[in-house]
């Protein structure tokens, strides 16, 4: 962990990790929209500042959340993915989604986010272990590709 002091709690523990905006909303590019290289999260509509990505990142590995697939050794062919403690994360972030959804208007949301949001609100459970599943597969794909 990047800070001296202990934390006195697993809840302060889990802020030190995940307590910032930027940590989930990567994570939730990558569970959720399949995200793996630096430009596509750069791209977010956060619009979140190089150095700061870069940073979050660099924790993210540090930390045991991420891992990165480079399979040409170069910077432009790296792809960051979750580890079991990075998809661990997912349910932490649908409960936040579930938690303030209702207090953002219909407008904000594009047509994509509509239907993800009415899965999510239909049945999170299922949801989540839907996005497990198909994540767990483009990882094995994007790992079958290094090797090949």
């Amino acid at each position: 962990m990047s800070t001296n002091k202990t934390p006195y709690c697993p809840i302060a523990l889990s802020i030190s990790y995940v307590g910032d905006k930027w940590t989930l909303i990567i994570l939730r590019d990558m569970l959720l929209l399949n995200k793996t290289r630096f430009k596509e999260f750069k791209a977010s509509r956060g619009k979140i500042a190089s150095n700061i990505l870069s940073n979050r990142l660099k924790m993210l590995l540090e930390e045991g959340f991420i891992e990165i697939l480079n399979p040409l050794g170069t910077k432009k062919s790296r792809q960051f993915i979750a580890t079991e403690k990075g998809i661990a994360t997912l349910p932490i972030i649908i409960e936040l989604y579930l938690f303030s959804v209702h207090d953002m208007h219909v407008s904000l949301f594009s047509e994509e986010e509509l239907v993800v949001q009415k899965i999510i609100l239909e049945n999170p459970t299922l949801f989540k272990e839907n996005v497990v599943k198909g994540y767990l597969e483009l990882v094995n794909e994007l790992k079958a590709g290094v090797g090949a």
